[in-house]
């Protein structure tokens, strides 16, 4: 079952019985943040925190994507996860 809304494809996120991989939730994460704010206006973070970089380097990915073609894409992937993961 396709989520028809961002909101119902985070409603499936957690919903999922496996945990998906760190590759998998910096895309949905990414996804989101572009999907929910537009392009990544923030200094990217400094030191070892090497959670956030990853968190930060994702949502640069997306830039330039429009916030409905994020929306669509994030809802794409959790349809794409949800065989894997429900």
């Amino acid at each position: 079952m396709k989520p028809t809304t961002l909101e119902d494809a985070v409603a499936l996120t957690k919903k999922f019985t496996t945990r998906p991989s760190n590759e998998e939730l910096l895309k949905l994460y990414g996804l989101y943040k572009q999907a929910t704010e537009g392009d990544n206006e923030t200094e990217r973070p400094g030191g070892f925190d090497f959670k956030a970089a990853a968190k930060y380097s994702s949502w640069m990915a997306f830039k330039g994507k429009s916030k409905s073609e994020a929306a669509d894409s994030y809802i794409d992937l959790v349809a794409q996860l949800s065989s894997k993961y429900l």
